[in-house]
């Protein structure tokens, strides 16, 4: 079961994102929905929408986006299982920032 999803979504300035995230929120096993736009555009926007909750269909998510008008660029982060498990730093992490 999926517990949350981080998505890299490409929208169009309507519906806005208090509709978006409304709209996912209200989707079988979603909890929390939170987006951040982080580019604007002329024609679109691009967002950072992650999804919490406690069996998320990705399907359902996918769906909804693409009925509003939005395409999943990237799947950036999934936790799926009986619990979250938090990212852990690790040696790699550290060289990266050299």
């Amino acid at each position: 079961m999926i517990r949350r999803l981080v998505l890299d979504v490409l929208k169009p300035h309507k519906p806005t994102v208090v509709e978006i995230s409304v709209a996912l929120s209200d989707l079988e096993g979603v909890e929390g929905v939170n987006v951040i736009i982080y580019e604007i555009d002329q024609q679109v926007e691009n967002a950072k929408i992650t999804i919490a909750g406690n069996n998320i269909s990705f399907e359902n998510v996918k769906k909804k986006l693409e009925e509003m008008g939005a395409t999943i660029h990237s799947v950036d982060e999934v936790a799926a299982g009986k619990r979250v498990v938090e990212e852990a730093k690790t040696p790699q992490d550290r060289s990266a920032r050299i």
